[in-house]
């Protein structure tokens, strides 16, 4: 079909048409939530048009990607604002990605959202700590808190310990059953949002005063940090004080939001909310199948892949007691597969980068359990500068667990070295490198030795779940 000039989308109204989808998505997920429930300023959700998304899409000179998430995104936004009559309840999780854990950050709060009809209709927040006393004990922790943190009970604020979010959703809802998560324990979605999201919506919208404290794009978190974490440290301090601590969130939520539904910000919230969904800050699990299945398509329910077929390798970090040091904390890896053998040898190097130049209240030597997540079938051979591994077998990878520890102030480089599965042949090699929620942009750097010594490299940004393919002469 072709569209006469005339009326062909300008650049700009094709951003206005994206970013009116996905602002409802930024929106719900982020502390707009505030601004959205107060009466002073309550919105319906709906936008006008949005029915018309993915035909728009197709018309539009934008890569085949990016027009399939505009398509899922079409159809998730039709679902949160459809005029059913029917309340639907999302749980969202707010994670602090200065403690690394394998499912994001830390959890320390998280969210309740009713939607019916397009408007929101309540939102309640609670501290993860508040709900976790309810819960009662005698649920053993994940082998690692248990032995190194002396995490006896697992509670709902270690629920994200497994790399595979679909899995943290679900352990989510468990607890939540368990403990009675206020405004109630059934969700038709769970939606996981990591602090680097606050620190990227304020660069949208410029800085943020508030109490005389200027929140900025590069301080946004750690300064709410300190506001919640830091001036509440001691004994001293009443409890009711340490329980309204976090009211800060809200005051910022609802200027933040504020100047996130002004429409000259859209452009930008459009590019920043495939950013966010595709750098894993943002992951969605719906209890409707086919809606989850539409967010496995386009790579944003933050699954560990179980049908790969070709070579993979996952890292997998968890702060182990080491305060909020992955904030200073800066990673590298490096990736070896040797042909020249019988089998096929693989070399693993992590690079661990602690920036930080002394400790604090925020900041220590840096202490995590790494997992790597190999294909299956994959033998374990050797290590270098990491506690004893452990070998384990789960999504249809074969696990190897150890822990790391590094100074402050010091690069070290960890190696694991393993035997590939036969199946992992020189001939239209393949690997797949699946990123960890929250940990950043990674350089990568990978070398395929082959049957004669050769070696071919590539090198690239893990920013998002990596495929790269190598075309040797020799095939």
């Amino acid at each position: 079909m072709h569209i006469p000039p005339k009326t062909q989308p300008t650049k700009t109204k094709k951003k206005l048409l994206i970013g009116g989808a996905i602002l409802v998505i930024l929106l719900l997920l982020t502390g707009g939530l505030f601004i959205l429930k107060n009466p002073a300023f309550q919105k319906t959700i709906a936008i006008n048009g949005l029915s018309a998304l993915s035909k728009v899409a197709q018309l539009l000179p934008i890569q085949p990607d990016t027009k399939k998430e505009l398509a899922v995104t079409d159809q998730l936004v039709s679902t949160l604002t459809v005029k059913d009559g029917v309340t639907r309840s999302y749980l969202i999780l707010l994670q602090n990605t200065a403690e690394l854990r394998p499912g994001g950050g830390f959890l320390g709060q998280y969210a309740n959202l009713k939607i019916k009809d397009g408007t929101i209709l309540s939102m309640t927040v609670e501290d993860a700590n508040l709900l976790d006393q309810r819960i009662p004990n005698g649920i053993a922790s994940p082998w690692p808190l248990a032995k190194i943190m002396r995490t006896r009970n697992w509670k709902f604020r270690d629920s994200n310990f497994s790399p595979d979010f679909p899995t943290n959703a679900a352990k989510a809802q468990y607890f939540c059953r368990l403990g009675g998560c206020v405004g109630g324990s059934t969700f038709d979605g769970v939606f996981a949002v990591n602090s680097q999201v606050l620190d990227d919506l304020i660069g949208v919208t410029g800085p943020i005063t508030i109490a005389g404290i200027e929140y900025t794009s590069s301080n946004a978190s750690t300064k709410l940090e300190e506001q919640v974490e830091k001036n509440y440290l001691g004994e001293n301090v009443p409890a009711e004080l340490k329980q309204a601590r976090k009211n800060i969130m809200k005051t910022l939520a609802t200027e933040l939001a504020k100047r996130l539904v002004s429409l000259n910000n859209i452009p930008k919230l459009a590019e920043l909310a495939q950013t966010e969904m595709r750098d894993k800050n943002v992951m969605l699990w719906f209890k409707d199948a086919n809606l989850q299945s539409l967010a496995a398509s386009v790579y944003w329910d933050g699954a560990v892949s179980t049908d790969w077929q070709g070579d993979y390798l996952m890292v997998v970090d968890a702060n182990m007691g080491a305060l909020k040091t992955d904030y200073y904390v800066k990673r590298s890896l490096d990736y070896t597969v040797d042909f020249t053998g019988e089998h096929p040898i693989a070399t693993m190097k992590y690079t661990y980068n602690h920036t930080a130049t002394q400790g604090d209240w925020r900041t220590s030597d840096y202490h995590t359990y790494a997992r790597t997540l190999t294909p299956k079938g994959s033998i374990y051979l050797d290590r270098v500068l990491t506690g004893g591994v452990n070998t384990t077998q789960d999504f249809n990878k074969t696990i190897f667990g150890y822990k790391v520890d590094v100074l402050i102030g010091h690069n070290q480089t960890i190696a694991v070295k393993y035997q590939l599965p036969d199946t992992i042949t020189l001939d239209n090699y393949q690997l797949l490198i699946q990123k960890q929620s929250g940990v950043g942009n990674i350089p990568v750097s990978v070398h395929l030795i082959s049957r004669d010594g050769k070696t071919y490299d590539q090198a690239a940004t893990l920013a998002k779940d990596l495929r790269l393919s190598f075309s040797l002469p020799e095939n």
